[in-house]
C-alpha cells in the first residue's frame, strides 16, 4: 500500500473514530434531554393534580367527583388524563377510552397505589401493534391519610423520537460531509508529502545508475526540505569526489609510469653500453634505486589508503620516547634537507613526557609532512619540527616560509584523491592518510598557510594514548 493511501486512511480513520464518538455523544445527549423534559413535565403535572385534590376535593367520594376533576386536570395539558379509583378501576380518561374494567396490569399505578410516584414507557398493546410508544406518570390521590385513587398523565413519545431522530440524520449528515472533506484535503495534503518522496526516491534511483548530476527542487521547508537539501549535498559531494578519483587516476597512471619509463630506459641503456663505463652505470643503478622507491612509497600509499577506508588499520601502541623520535627523524632528513638548500631544525621541550603512540605511524605522519614542507620550501628556507607538552596532550609542529597554499584550497587539501593547481607530483593521498591517522590516535591536525609566506601545521595527541 502506497504512503499516500497510507496518510488519507489514517486520516480518515482518526476523523471517523472522532465524529462517530461525537455523534454518540450528542444523540445521547438529545435523547436524554427530551426525554428527562417530557418526563419531569408529566411528573410535575401530576404532582400538582393530587395537591389540588388533598386541598380541595378530598372529603367528597372521589367517584361521584370524577368528572369534575377530570375537566380540570386535562384543562391545561395536551396530554392524556386518567383517572382511576382504589379497585383500579378507570372512572375517567380525556380521550373516552373508558371499556378497560382494570388498570392493574401498569407497574407505574401499583407503584402510586403503594404512595409513591409510578412512570411507566413502553407500548400499550390494547391500542393494537402499531401504537406508539407512550409515558405514562402515576400520582397517588390521597383523603384523610390514605390513598383513594391515582391520577395518571400519558403521552405519546412519537414526536419526541421524530425530533430525535431528525437531529440524529443531521448529525450523521454533518458527519458525513466531514468524512467527505476530510478525504479531500487528506488527498490533497497528501500530495505534499508524497510528491516530493516520490521526486527523492526518481532522484535517488537515477543517482544509484551513476548519475551524479541529478539534483532534485526544494518545494517546502520542512524535514522533506531538509531531505533534499542533504541528497543535494551527498550527490554534489559525490560528483566532486568522483572528479576526484577520476584526477587520481589520471595522476596516479602518470606518477607510476615516470618510474616505469625512467627504469626501463635505463636498463635499456646500461644493456647496450659495450663499454661498461663504471660512472655511466653508477648514475643507472642510482637512478633505478631512487625510482623504486618512489614506486614502493607509492604503493605503500596506496595499500595504507586501503586499509584505513576499510577500518583494518589497527594502531600498535607502546610508549615513546618523544624527543627520541625527533632525533631519529631528524638524522633521516638532515641530509635531504641539505641537499636541497634548506635550514632544517628540531626542537623539543626540555621536560617532554613520554606518550602512548604508534611509533611506526606517527614517523610516517611527521615525514610526510616534512616531506611536503621541503617539497613546497625553495632552497634558503627554513623547516622547523618542534614538540611541546600542554594539558596532557603533545603538541607537535611543523613549520616553514616556503610558498604557501591558496586560501581557496586550504579547506580540501585533506580531502582524498585532492591535487591543489600548485601541487607537486603525488597520489593526493598523504595528507588524507595523516589525518585518518590522527584520528585513531584520537588526535587532531590542523593546518594553517598564508600564500608565499610559509605553512603551519600543528598536531595535537594525548599523552595517554586513543581512550579504550
Amino acid at each position: 500500500m502506497s504512503i499516500q493511501k497510507r496518510l488519507v486512511g489514517s486520516y480518515l480513520a482518526v476523523i471517523l473514530i472522532t465524529v462517530g464518538l461525537l455523534e454518540i455523544i450528542l444523540i445521547a445527549a438529545v435523547n436524554h434531554y427530551y426525554h428527562h423534559n417530557v418526563q419531569q413535565s408529566l411528573i410535575k403535572q401530576a404532582e400538582i393534580s393530587a395537591s389540588f385534590f388533598n386541598n380541595y376535593f378530598a372529603e367528597e367520594e372521589l367517584n361521584k367527583q370524577s368528572d369534575r376533576l377530570l375537566r380540570g386536570f386535562a384543562q391545561n395539558t395536551s396530554a392524556q388524563v386518567q383517572i382511576i379509583d382504589a379497585s383500579l378501576t378507570l372512572l375517567e380518561d380525556s380521550n373516552g377510552n373508558e371499556d378497560q374494567p382494570s388498570m392493574s396490569q401498569y407497574p407505574d399505578i401499583a407503584a402510586a397505589m403503594a404512595g409513591k410516584p409510578g412512570i411507566w414507557r413502553g407500548k400499550d398493546i390494547s391500542w393494537g401493534p402499531s401504537a406508539d410508544t407512550l409515558l405514562a406518570v402515576s400520582y397517588p390521590l390521597q383523603a384523610a391519610g390514605s390513598i383513594v385513587g391515582v391520577v395518571r398523565y400519558v403521552t405519546s413519545l412519537a414526536p419526541v423520537i421524530a425530533t430525535i431522530q431528525y437531529i440524529a440524520s443531521w448529525a450523521v449528515g454533518a458527519g458525513l460531509f466531514i468524512l467527505i472533506l476530510v478525504a479531500i484535503l487528506g488527498i490533497y495534503l497528501s500530495r505534499t508529502i508524497t510528491e516530493p518522496i516520490l521526486a527523492l526516491t526518481a532522484a535517488a534511483s537515477q543517482l544509484a545508475e551513476g548519475d551524479l548530476t541529478i539534483r532534485t527542487s526544494k518545494r517546502y521547508q520542512d524535514e522533506l526540505g531538509t531531505l533534499s537539501d542533504t541528497f543535494n549535498t551527498m550527490a554534489a559531494r559525490l560528483e566532486q569526489h568522483q572528479e576526484l578519483k577520476n584526477d587520481f587516476i589520471s595522476s596516479i597512471s602518470h606518477e607510476i609510469r615516470t618510474p616505469l619509463t625512467n627504469i626501463h630506459g635505463w636498463v635499456v641503456t646500461l644493456k647496450a653500453d659495450p663499454s661498461k663505463d663504471e660512472g655511466l652505470w653508477r648514475e643507472g643503478l642510482d637512478i633505478i634505486d631512487e625510482e623504486s622507491i618512489r614506486l614502493t612509497q607509492l604503493v605503500e600509499e596506496l595499500l595504507d589508503f586501503s586499509k584505513l577506508e576499510n577500518g583494518r588499520i589497527q594502531l600498535s601502541l607502546s610508549t615513546v620516547d618523544v624527543p627520541k623520535l625527533l632525533r631519529h627523524i631528524e638524522a633521516q632528513l638532515t641530509p635531504r634537507a641539505e641537499r636541497l638548500g634548506l635550514h632544517f631544525e628540531v626542537t623539543a621541550a626540555a621536560t617532554l613526557p613520554a606518550a602512548l603512540l604508534d611509533e611506526n605511524r606517527m614517523k610516517q605522519v611527521l615525514i610526510n609532512l616534512l616531506d611536503n614542507a621541503f617539497k613546497f620550501t625553495r632552497a634558503g628556507g627554513t623547516v622547523i619540527l618542534s614538540a611541546a607538552a600542554r594539558n596532557d596532550a603533545l603538541l607537535l609542529t611543523i613549520s616553514d616560509n616556503g610558498q604557501g597554499i591558496p586560501s581557496s584550497e586550504l579547506p580540501y587539501i585533506t580531502e582524498k584523491f585532492y591535487h591543489g593547481k600548485m601541487s607537486a607530483s603525488g597520489s593526493g593521498l598523504g595528507l588524507s592518510i595523516c589525518q585518518e591517522i590522527m584520528k585513531l590516535h584520537q588526535g587532531s591536525i590542523t593546518i594553517d598557510s598564508v600564500w608565499e609566506q610559509g605553512t603551519t601545521v600543528r598536531l595535537k595527541l594525548p599523552i595517554k594514548g586513543p581512550a579504550s
